[in-house]
C-alpha cells in the first residue's frame, strides 16, 4: 500500500529530480501547502502573498522505503540550515519544512532532525508544520511544473546549476537507494 511524505525543501523542481531517482518512490507530485489561500497559483506562491511553500507529495512503498530514509535523503540534499531560503531562492514559499500526516510520521521527523543535526555545524531551521484547514490542503502545481527536470529542466541554466549537484549527493550519500545507480 502505497504511503505519502510531502516535504518542502526550496523549489520543488529541484526537490521533485532528486526523489524521482530513489528506490521506493512511485509517485513525485509539485505543489503548495501551508498557506492560507485556497487553490493558490504559481504566480501567487512566488510573490509570498499566500504563504505556501513550494513542496512535493512523494508516494513510496514502505516495504522498500521508510518514511525515515526519505527524510535523511530529504536532510542530505537540501541545506535545511537557511531560513527561508534555498540558495538564490529567497522567501517562506522555499522554506524547509516536513508536513507530516500522521502521529508517527511526526515522531520520525523529529528523530530526523536530530540525526541531521549531528552532521551540522549551524541549527537546523526545518519546521515540522501541521496545519488546520486550508493550510492543510495539498494543492498540485500547474501541468508544466510536474517532472520538470525530464521535461524542461535540462535547458534551464537555474535547473542545470542545481539539480546535478543534489543528484551527485544522493548518489554519493544513499548509492544503494539510487535507481540510476542500480541500473549504472
Amino acid at each position: 500500500m502505497t504511503e505519502y511524505a510531502t516535504l518542502a525543501g526550496g523549489c520543488f523542481w529541484c526537490t521533485e529530480a532528486v526523489f524521482k531517482d530513489v528506490i521506493g518512490v512511485e509517485s513525485v507530485e509539485s505543489g503548495y501547502i501551508g498557506g492560507h489561500v485556497e487553490n493558490p497559483t504559481y504566480q501567487a506562491v512566488c510573490n509570498g502573498s499566500t504563504g505556501h511553500a513550494e513542496a512535493i507529495r512523494i508516494g513510496f512503498d514502505p516495504a522498500q522505503l521508510h518514511y525515515g530514509d526519505l527524510l535523511d535523503i530529504f536532510f542530505a540534499t537540501h541545506d535545511p540550515t537557511q531560513l527561508n531560503r534555498q540558495g538564490n531562492d529567497v522567501g517562506t514559499q522555499y522554506r524547509s519544512a516536513i508536513f507530516p500526516e500522521t502521529v508517527m510520521q511526526e515522531e520520525q521527523a523529529n528523530q530526523a532532525i536530530a540525526r541531521a543535526q549531528t552532521d551540522q555545524s549551524k541549527p537546523i531551521v526545518t519546521t515540522i508544520e501541521t496545519p488546520e484547514g486550508v493550510g492543510a490542503e495539498w494543492y498540485p502545481a500547474e501541468g508544466y511544473h510536474q517532472d520538470y527536470w525530464e521535461s524542461s529542466g535540462r535547458s534551464n541554466p537555474y535547473c542545470m546549476a542545481v539539480i546535478p549537484p543534489k543528484l551527485q549527493k544522493l548518489r554519493k550519500s544513499f548509492a544503494a537507494r539510487a535507481k540510476s545507480m542500480a541500473t549504472a
